[in-house]
């Protein structure tokens, strides 16, 4: 039989809720609201659904202290990544949040409401220390640190919910599991043990291999259950991944494995991490799951080392496994042996025997330029499915953001570009000036810091789309804010998917001279007070600290920017 649920009882509160589903339907229109972030909506799925069993809400300050001091509840229950609901100042003055207030709760693709929370306290968290106790150091190279300290709001409520239905997914519903559907599932099929394989990166023939080796190791079956949430920025899309596992599933043995998908919003929490992962599988009815190297590490800090050690998150699963009640699989290494044309652990083959392997680096540098992929590393299908979402570099999209005070040359080396591009052919090739945005998209921002940052943000979305699509995009807007650039570039890497291929360039024209050729006598206006807030005059620009090139109209002609950037591109293979 399936293993029990963490806490003993799996909380699907949609089912214990369904009876009164109308009337927290019409009670949803009367009272205060709040749309969830992407993030947020993740959490709810899994707390609604029984996912973060025994959890019925969001936590309170006291489950929230207790699980970073202790990884426990505050009734002892071991749980280790905090689950917040984070609210803004003004979503606290404007909705009247108290104790006692209730609140709907939105999807942010379809306004539905998908649940109600009663809220018991509202709480200021320390996110130093939160980063700190949760992820092992307050260091934003950490992508959960970075998103606390950016995207988190300043204050946390909790409370219990009433579910009122599950968010609606329109992509592979037919692989979308609840814990209570799963668990049914293997009753149906008789699996008494499940040893579950979590993943956030498309599979090969030696993942597997080692899905297959542990589970005939143990007279048990496989449940493939990738995370298809949020994961790490720059990770393969899920889209992509779900069509590589779906070719990959006939390849195990008939009956043996079976693949449902997990929207998880992970936190790349490594040891504290793995231990969520065991609760969220021993909920959807796993009884073993496989605990990787670096399981669910984020890479590299700050200073260039790793964040955790290799084996940290299996002995933190292992210090807690008979309360877990699931058992941990250690993930084995394997390489391929030529010889006898099969995959084995590393450290089961005999030394002098000839191994290949190929590491992930390698992987995408094969991908980016098209070379061949063998079938002993992984199969013919999986790699046309990458190839087709992952082409080569020279089909790739780009964005070029040239940033610099008005007057510098912006506009004009943007066009030029645009015109040598067309020239060269293979792509579509798209110019988004600053004036022209500014009078089509965002006629109505002011010049404000808000507004300049509402303005290149949408300026950073198109771009996304268009590169997304391989097309080449020129965007010339001033950005005079390291924060917006900063903001603009993380746009279109972590939604420009294959076409992510962000590069600053500075045009550093001296205010001076910007200043004595204005012919439209902007800054002559400037000067006089008739412009408030105009770059360069009464409004700082920020010179860019990361800019992959600067280049300077009264150094060099406009052929010689536009040669220098053509070249940038050249070296990084995208023509």
């Amino acid at each position: 039989m399936a293993n029990a649920p963490h806490g003993g009882v799996l909380k699907d509160l949609v089912l214990r809720d369904l009876p009164i589903r109308s009337e927290l339907l019409e009670e949803a229109k009367t009272i205060p609201e709040l749309i969830l972030t992407e993030r947020q909506l993740c959490d709810l799925e899994l707390i609604t659904n029984g996912g973060f069993s025994p959890l019925e809400g969001f936590m309170t300050e006291k489950d929230y202290t207790s699980v970073l001091e202790n990884l426990r509840l505050e009734d002892g229950t071991l749980f280790s990544i905090p689950i917040n609901l984070d609210v803004s100042s003004s979503d606290v003055e404007s909705l009247g949040i108290k104790p006692g207030t209730r609140i709907a709760l939105r999807d942010p693709r379809d306004d539905a409401a998908l649940a109600i929370i009663t809220v018991e306290d509202i709480y200021t968290p320390d996110k130093v220390k939160e980063a700190i106790k949760a992820f092992g150091a307050d260091d934003s190279a950490h992508p959960a640190v970075a998103y606390l300290h950016n995207k988190v709001k300043d204050h946390y409520i909790g409370g219990k919910l009433q579910a009122i239905q599950p968010p609606t997914h329109f992509d592979y519903v037919a692989l979308r599991f609840t814990p209570a559907e799963l668990r049914a599932h293997f009753k149906k099929l008789a699996w008494r043990k499940v040893v579950a394989f979590q993943t956030r990166n498309p599979m090969h023939r030696a993942h597997r291999e080692l899905t297959v080796r542990a589970a005939r190791k143990r007279f048990a079956n496989v449940l493939i259950h990738p995370v298809v949430g949020l994961t790490k920025p720059g990770d393969v899309d899920h889209y992509t991944r779900v069509r590589v596992y779906q070719s990959i599933m006939p390849k195990y043995p008939n009956g043996m494995a079976h693949l449902a998908l997990l929207p998880l919003a992970m936190r790349m929490g490594g040891p504290r991490e793995a231990i969520w992962h065991a609760i969220i599988r021993k909920n959807f009815g796993a009884t073993h799951l496989i605990v990787g190297r670096d399981h669910a590490g984020p890479g590299k800090n700050s200073k260039g080392e790793d964040f955790y050690g290799p084996y940290d998150a299996q002995v933190l699963v292992e210090k807690y496994q008979s309360e877990l009640n699931i058992e941990m699989v250690p993930f084995q290494q394997m390489t391929y042996l030529p010889g006898t044309d099969e995959y084995q652990p590393v450290d089961e083959v005999p030394k002098g025997v000839q191994t290949l392997d190929i590491s992930g680096t390698e992987l995408r540098r094969r991908l980016r330029t098209g070379a061949p992929i063998p079938e002993w590393f992984s199969y013919p299908e999986v790699v046309r499915t990458l190839r087709e979402s992952y082409p080569p570099r020279t089909k790739q999209g780009f964005v070029l953001f040239l940033t610099g005070l008005h007057n510098s040359g912006k506009d004009v080396i943007g066009r030029a570009l645009q015109t040598t591009l067309n020239q060269q052919g293979g792509r579509s090739v798209s110019l988004l000036l600053g004036e022209t945005v500014r009078a089509e998209l965002s006629s109505e921002l002011g010049f404000s810091p808000e507004g300049r940052h509402k303005n290149i943000a949408r300026i950073a979305f198109v771009a996304a789309e268009l590169t997304r699509a391989g097309a080449a995009v020129i965007a010339a807007p001033i950005a005079p804010y390291e924060s917006v650039r900063t903001a603009a570039r993380d746009i279109v890497t972590q939604s420009g998917g294959a076409g992510g291929n962000f590069f600053l360039i500075h045009v550093a024209t001296p205010l001076e001279f910007c200043e004595r050729t204005d012919r439209k006598g902007a800054y002559a206006r400037a000067r006089r007070g008739e412009i408030k807030g105009f770059t360069g005059i009464d409004d700082v620009y920020e010179t860019p600290k990361k800019a992959d090139l600067t280049v300077d109209i009264t150094q060099q002609t406009i052929p010689e920017i536009v040669h220098s950037i053509v070249l940038l591109l050249e070296t990084n293979g995208l023509l």
